[in-house]
């Protein structure tokens, strides 16, 4: 089970590898605590000279799972809501299959 700032490691790890392709300083700008882990939004550092944040194509929120260290880039083209209900799905989907698996081998002599 991971904390939130061994999280924030995890992101800021994906963010320092996007450096050499981006001109411009770039930081967690906000997180959001879910109930299964955090959304962390990130993004280019205002310009000093125009006080303005650069905008960034493609800087969707990353999406940390506490319970299996799962980090999964969101997409820009689809809202959030949306990927965090499928994202919702797929781990009672997960819980599902194991709980069944788990009833099958406990059947088994």
């Amino acid at each position: 089970m991971l904390t939130e700032e061994e999280a924030r490691r995890l992101v800021l790890a994906e963010i320092d590898d996007m450096r050499g392709n981006v001109e411009y300083d770039l930081q967690i700008l906000r997180v959001e605590a879910l109930s299964f882990g955090w959304l962390f939004y990130w993004g280019a550092v205002r310009d000093d000279q125009s006080g303005r944040r650069p905008r960034l194509g493609g800087n969707g929120p990353f999406l940390v799972d506490r319970e299996n260290g799962r980090l999964i880039r969101t997409a820009t083209s689809v809202p959030i809501a949306r990927q965090l209900a499928d994202y919702e799905r797929r781990l009672r989907r997960e819980a599902h299959a194991r709980n069944s698996a788990a009833k099958r081998d406990a059947r088994q002599p």
